[in-house]
């Protein structure tokens, strides 16, 4: 029987791991100039962390969650999305108690969806996400975004946008939800089965519906700018001038929500068109009430996801270039058991001296060995048998124009 991997995951391989690891790179070095570091949650939690963080308003609790009963009967989610998790370290681990704000990073996080697969969203798929918590002051929401941003325009992808909108507070929002109930109230008809349970419960989350019927409706609907309080109005206007300071140019799109319930005033969205309709490359926004709604203190939050295969393909759609990594700096061929022992001594002697090398390891002709040495891309070649071995001098060849020079094996860490 042959054994697959499961619908919406996908094996990153040799072939590939690099492109994934120059990503990363990218991403600690922006964050070590942000002053964010590296936090690791583990990638099940109680179920009850992601109903009260994300809310059982989203598809994500209410269609997309892996949630299972483990031997002690507790319920137990695979980590649907990263903020909640991170929030619970923070209470947790006593950050809440240090000094403010704690700003912190995750990378390459698996986190898992039950979903139709798409263009870089896997069930199984990797986010790298921020999360500043201490802080309501606007500065940190432009910090944030300008992180994805330059981020995202520093690996090569320059055709994307940045979206920006408020969604109001607590105290304001109710206004707009009564003013959308009462915008659908006629068109109660034309609603999908998920956004009439929406519009008692949450309507501001038929505003991010994918069914067609849906999008088409709130083309007209109220605009939530025009109902945030002054407050909410101020910390946006705040926002988009410190945008301007940094220099990042951005588009007002009041039909931004986001899908998870605990966002609150300022919710972004970086797209491209580079990969179609799923040309989200990251979202994130402002979250006041989550910290304290998860048992910590009343302290704000700012963050945001981003998708790394989802990167990836965007990095490939826009011509980004990659560099592949270095290759073997040298592979020894061998003749005889002798020389193979002497081979196995060269090599571990060049690797303790930085120099990448190899061997080989199957016993081939020294024909098959130098082909092997080529499709490696190893940059010279070094021949043993025994007439090297009674000399103590070899024959050293650089692969791509076919010079050789001879060289002492006793000097052979030292010339390299």
């Amino acid at each position: 029987m042959e054994i697959k991997g499961p619908r919406g995951t996908k094996d990153i391989t040799i072939l590939d791991s690099y492109k994934w690891q120059y990503i990363e790179d990218r991403i600690r070095e922006i964050t070590r100039l942000y002053g964010y570091k590296e936090m690791r949650t583990p990638i099940f939690e109680h179920t009850e962390l992601f109903l009260r963080g994300v809310g059982d308003t989203t598809d994500i609790v209410q269609k997309e969650m892996y949630t299972f009963e483990d031997k002690g009967g507790r319920s137990i989610t695979l980590r649907p999305e990263g903020t909640a998790g991170a929030i619970r370290s923070y209470i947790e681990s006593g950050l809440a108690q240090g000094p403010q704000p704690v700003k912190m990073y995750y990378l390459s996080a698996p986190v898992f969806r039950y979903e139709n697969p798409q263009a870089g969203r896997l069930r199984e798929h990797h986010q790298f996400g921020i999360e500043a918590l201490g802080s309501d002051d606007p500065s940190v929401d432009a910090e944030a975004i300008s992180l994805a941003y330059n981020l995202i325009n520093g690996i090569g992808v320059t055709k994307v946008t940045l979206n920006i909108n408020s969604i109001g507070c607590r105290k304001c929002r109710p206004l707009y939800n009564k003013a959308l109930r009462e915008y659908y109230e006629d068109k109660k008809d034309r609603l999908c089965k998920n956004c009439l349970e929406r519009l008692e419960r949450n309507p501001l989350r038929l505003l991010d519906c994918k069914e067609e019927g849906c999008k088409v409706l709130r083309t007209d609907a109220p605009k939530i700018t025009d109902y945030i309080c002054e407050d909410c109005r101020e910390h946006f206007e705040s926002v988009q001038n410190y945008l301007s300071l940094a220099g990042i140019p951005y588009e007002i799109d009041p039909l931004i929500v986001r899908g998870l319930d605990y966002y609150t005033k300022t919710v972004f969205e970086i797209v491209t068109s580079e990969i179609g309709a799923q040309g989200t490359v990251c979202g994130g926004g402002r979250y006041d009430g989550l910290v304290s709604e998860l048992g910590g203190p009343e302290y704000s939050g700012m963050g945001f996801g981003m998708g790394i295969e989802r990167l990836l393909l965007v990095l490939e759609a826009s011509g980004g270039v990659i560099p592949e990594p270095d290759p073997i700096k040298v592979f020894i061929c061998t003749m005889g058991e002798e020389a193979r022992k002497k081979a196995f001594f060269l090599v571990d002697e060049l690797r303790k001296k930085g120099v990448s090398s190899d061997m080989d390891h199957i016993v081939r002709s020294m024909k098959a060995q130098f082909k092997f040495a080529n499709k490696t891309g190893a940059e010279y070649t070094l021949s043993i048998g025994d007439n090297e071995l009674s000399t103590g001098k070899a024959s050293l060849k650089k692969m791509d124009d076919g010079t050789t020079r001879e060289v002492a094996l006793a000097d052979i860490d030292s010339w390299f």
